[in-house]
């Protein structure tokens, strides 16, 4: 239901009315609005009571009458933000467990009470959910008014980083589901607890002054350009340069310190600025997308500039929204905080923003609140269900992510007529004709080299390179195409070659964590995979995005070779979809940048941490090979390796990407070196402190067999067929798997601590050895001169261990497991050891380290995988079966042991032990024989051993369904294998004349 803009005010009821208004902890935005619509409340003689934790200076300076009320009352906390950018996913979960759930008995009790006692009419909400809770529990009706609910923002942070708060999600979900109906905002996000919706226009605060009022108080003329910098607050340390501005422009800074000293062409606004004045009198606004910046760009036509927020839910929306009305231009973090503002100053001037919809949403939302108070009833519930439930699958899709389809909005969720449909099919939308995928890509584009080796995935890709010319109409919803598919149009001169590289994911089917310490590990390719499209340039040449010619010009450089990447899919997951680069900035001198400093430089835009996978291998390549690029690269990515399910996604990307940079420069890797260079990738510009079986396994695998390899460093020993009566799956538990996480760190820190000590340990004992050799006696029968030399052999091995793996189990047992503490604090070791003497780790001395448990892990790791691959080539039986699933759950349990389990993944494998041992019990047959979490741990997926059969597939849907109905969650079901990129080789392809694609201006 809508309701139109237009109205005749809030005249006065009747009634003296009494409103309840509370506002969330978070932002002044959410405060502001509600500033508007409490002035149209008070005005009409209503008493109004705010619950607020903002100050009270946000709504006395605006309103002026004995009949507001403020209470200083925090009932939620909303996003913690780690800095004006960047949102703290786990923080804010558990600032709004200690906020709002554990003294959730206590708040209700209060706030009921106090509701009864102001004799509230309306419980109004913006967008607080205890507070519609509150409101039935006092019989009191409630509406909330808001373009977002909580429940939609942290379901995200839920899945990301904070699994064992799922249960905040339900309840807020369950606190708005008492609300009577929802006035929503445009730019809304889908909220399917509300029972019914109205939606309203704009909400947005009024101006006071013209246009040239304000630029008359600042001393300025119309013919001075004004960017206003709102931030909300100016971000710490953000050091504002004269020289960021072009000559004629002033930049009006909002939130500016008291002690921020300012250059020349920037002025400094009072903490009480009235904004909205100075906003309709700049020519345009630089800052992070809001609610309240969004709303009152459009409201007065205001080209918006701003720089992506990373990790809250609502921006995409907000952004289509700012984009569809032709009103936004989005700038890299990166060029907002070394100051290349002028390009996008100047695009901002071009735009015609022309958002005609109502702005008086302040006034109508206070009329709808009047007469709900004094019992009108607004609502029909005539497509209530079907809005619920189309809500509730775009939900569903933040809860459950699948290959090609890791995104916030389907293509199908179409908005109110003032809004845009919000996202296009994924590029990589399979089809299921298989003929007509092969007809497309030849009829596109010559094969000049390599072949498609029937994969459709592959042909999938190619097909989405050819649709790179349907770029439509950005104004029709049905239509739009995605901002990353855009750039990918003007990336590549059409009429020059290009080089497709592809590597999959991995199922770690045992190993695992073992592989840093030196084990035989065995992996399976899967087969989602992820392809890399890459061409090289002269710099001349290259179409370059509008940013990147601007700071080449302004720094009156001739062409230089350029780095651009488009990513398919990062726009999806709310990061920035491009990244750019000059190729010369890898370079301190004549050398290539250091590791150190590259990690530092990705690092510092989270939104665009993505590209060190991508961009990291051109400085490897640099660096370990001494590779010089004179060319500018452009490199398209997709990837259908679904991220955080511990199934390789990031040694896909990076093996596919360097696969294609070296097939278009002619450069001969062999794919176990190639996958030594992406470990380095990983390691030391993502910082990530992975083994090398990841990326081993998606270069030198092949389809349907093991890769045994021994990791020291990564020698394959060979590649072991699956037997055709077994078959691996791989279970996402929906938990997010980062091997960079902490977990998976100080395990690893802990087993090289433990290895330090063992070698200690060893020393010592040989020195004991040899100053004892001398001694003659007879041990067993045996000389005592054998005996001792054979012992001192051993412990000079030991004493110079190289990987944890080399040390048999039963040399750990007898002479070192007693030696060694369960844990011990990083300084006491660093006191007593010096180093744990690994490269890619650092040791917090403030920090205790398990150390036992990661050190037996490896050795006794190694011995199963051997175990493992030996049985692999015993005889068919159902104890070979029984046995490969024993090493399996014995795994699982010794990463528990570490700290690296999970509640996700140990329900799972608990269900594949149930399902087990209820079909051996009940008629003797099984197909389900074992399960182990899988990669880093922590998280992401496991595997299952079955036998290969129509039951064993019935029995794991069987575990999908009664996982999700347990958890609420479905599972992604891992099954099937493919090539590695070494068996694929590369496609050098052309596209035919006739295929030209136009070029796109952005």
């Amino acid at each position: 239901m809508g309701i139109a803009p237009g109205g005749d005010g809030v005249s006065a009821s009747r009634e003296h009315l009494v409103f309840a208004y509370y506002v969330t902890g978070h932002g002044f935005g959410h405060a502001t609005r509600v500033v508007e619509v409490v002035r149209h409340l008070v005005a009409a003689g209503h008493d109004v009571h705010v619950v607020t934790g903002a100050p009270d200076s946000v709504f006395t300076s605006n309103i002026q009458a004995p009949n507001l009320y403020i209470r200083k009352v925090l009932l939620d906390c909303g996003a913690v933000q780690a800095d004006a950018l960047t949102v703290d996913r786990l923080a804010s979960l558990e600032k709004y467990h200690q906020t709002a759930v554990v003294p959730r008995a206590s708040i209700l009790a209060a706030e009921v009470e106090w509701l009864k006692s102001i004799k509230a009419d309306l419980v109004v909400s913006d967008v607080v959910p205890v507070a519609c809770r509150a409101a039935v529990d006092a019989g009191i009706r409630s509406v909330c008014v808001t373009n977002f609910s909580w429940d939609f923002i942290y379901a995200e942070y839920v899945m990301a980083a904070g699994h064992h708060h799922r249960s905040i999600v339900w309840q807020i979900a369950e606190d708005y589901s008492h609300c009577e109906f929802l006035l929503r905002l445009p730019g809304y996000c889908p909220m399917p607890a509300f029972r019914d919706v109205i939606d309203v226009p704009l909400v947005v605060r009024s101006l006071r002054r013209s246009r040239s009022e304000v630029r008359k108080e600042l001393g300025i003329g119309d013919d001075v350009k004004v960017v206003i910098y709102n931030f909300g607050g100016q971000p710490a340390g953000w050091k504002l340069k004269q020289e960021w501005l072009p000559a004629g422009w002033l930049c009006l800074v909002c939130g500016a310190s008291d002690k921020q000293e300012l250059p020349p062409n920037y002025v400094k606004l009072a903490k009480d600025a009235y904004t909205p004045d100075y906003i309709a009198a700049s020519d345009c606004m630089l800052g992070k997308i809001g609610y309240g910046t969004v709303s009152e760009s459009l409201a007065y036509n205001l080209p918006f500039i701003f720089v992506r927020r990373d990790y809250f839910n609502e921006e995409p929306f907000l952004r289509n929204m700012l984009e569809y009305y032709q009103g936004g231009v989005e700038m890299i973090r990166r060029d907002l905080l070394t100051g290349s503002w002028t390009p996008y100053l100047e695009r901002a001037l071009t735009l015609k923003p022309c958002y005609e919809a109502g702005i008086n949403g302040g006034e109508v939302v206070a009329r709808i609140l009047q007469d709900t108070a004094t019992g009108k009833h607004y609502v029909s519930n005539k497509l209530s269900g079907a809005r619920r439930l189309r809500d509730a699958i775009v939900l569903g899709y933040q809860l459950q992510r699948a290959p090609g389809r890791d995104i916030g909005v389907p293509d199908w969720y179409s908005l109110a007529e003032n809004e845009i449909g919000l996202r296009a099919a994924s590029p990589m939308t399979e089809l299921n004709d298989d003929n007509f995928l092969v007809e497309s890509c030849f009829e596109d584009f010559d094969i000049l080299h390599g072949e498609l080796h029937g994969l459709p995935d592959t042909m999938a890709f190619l097909k989405s390179l050819s649709g790179l010319d349907s770029i439509t109409d950005s104004k029709n919803p049905e239509k739009r195409q995605m901002r990353e598919r855009i750039a990918a149009v003007a990336l590549f001169d059409w009429e020059e070659d290009i080089y497709v590289a592809r590597a999959p994911g991995r199922l770690d089917v045992m190993g695992g964590i073992a592989d840093y310490s030196g084990s035989l590990v065995l992996q399976m390719p899967i087969r989602e995979a992820c392809h890399v499209a890459v061409q090289k340039n002269h710099p001349g040449k290259q179409k370059l995005w509008k940013h990147a010619q601007a700071r080449q010009q302004a720094k009156a450089q001739a062409a230089i070779p350029v780095l651009q990447i488009v990513s398919f899919g990062s726009e999806l997951s709310n990061r920035a979809p491009t990244f750019d680069m000059n190729l010369t900035d890898l370079m301190d001198g004549e050398q290539p940048m250091s590791y150190e400093n590259a990690c530092k430089f990705f690092s510092q835009d989270p939104s665009q941490k993505w590209a060190a996978y991508v961009a990291g291998t051109v400085l490897v390549l640099m660096t370990e090979l001494g590779v010089r690029f004179s060319q500018s690269i452009s490199i398209l990515v997709s990837s259908a390796v679904p991220e955080g399910k511990g199934v390789s996604s990031s040694a896909s990307i990076e093996v596919a990407t360097m696969s294609a940079i070296a097939a278009a420069h002619g450069l001969k890797i062999d794919p176990r070196d190639l996958a030594l260079l992406c470990q380095k990738v990983e390691n030391h510009i993502v910082g990530a402190p992975c083994g090398v079986m990841d990326q081993m396994t998606s270069a030198c695998g092949e389809a349907n067999k093991l890769l045994a390899m021994v990791c020291q460093p990564a020698e394959v020993k060979e590649l072991v067929t699956i037997p055709t009566h077994i078959r691996f799956w791989g279970l996402d538990s929906g938990i997010r798997h980062s091997v960079g996480g902490t977990d998976y760190g100080s395990v690893r820190i802990g087993a090289f601590m433990g290895r330090r000590m063992i070698k200690s340990e060893a020393t010592s004992l040989l020195s004991n050895s040899l100053a004892n050799v001398n001694v003659s006696q007879q041990v067993d029968g045996m000389n005592s001169d054998d005996y001792e030399e054979h012992g001192i052999e051993l412990l000079k091995a030991e004493a110079s261990l190289d990987y944890l793996c080399n040390l048999s189990t039963h040399r750990y047992e007898a002479l070192y497991a007693k030696r060694l503490p369960e844990c011990i604090n990083g300084k006491t070791f660093l006191k007593n050891y010096d180093d744990h003497n690994d490269t890619v780790t650092v040791i917090d001395p403030n920090r205790t380290y398990g150390v036992k448990s990661p050190t037996k892990h490896p050795i006794y790791e190694n011995f199963r995988v051997e175990a493992f691959k030996s049985l692999l080539t015993a005889a068919k039986t159902d104890e070979q079966l029984s046995s490969l699933g024993e090493l399996m759950y014995q795994c699982h349990y010794s990463y528990n042991e570490c700290g690296l389990g999970s509640d996700g993944t140990d329900r799972l494998v608990n269900l594949v032990q149930e399902m087990q041992h209820r079909k051996s019990s009940h008629d003797g047959s099984t197909s389900l024989f074992g399960a182990k979490i899988t990669g880093g741990g922590s998280g992401g997926s496991v595997c299952v051993i079955g036998r290969n059969c129509i039951q064993s597939s019935e029995e794991i849907l069987e575990i999908q369904q009664r996982y999700k109905s347990a958890t609420g969650y479905l599972p992604f079901i891992f099954e099937g294998s493919s090539m590695g990129a070494g068996k694929f080789g590369y496609l050098k392809i052309r596209r035919r004349p006739s295929s030209a694609v136009a070029p796109a201006n952005i």
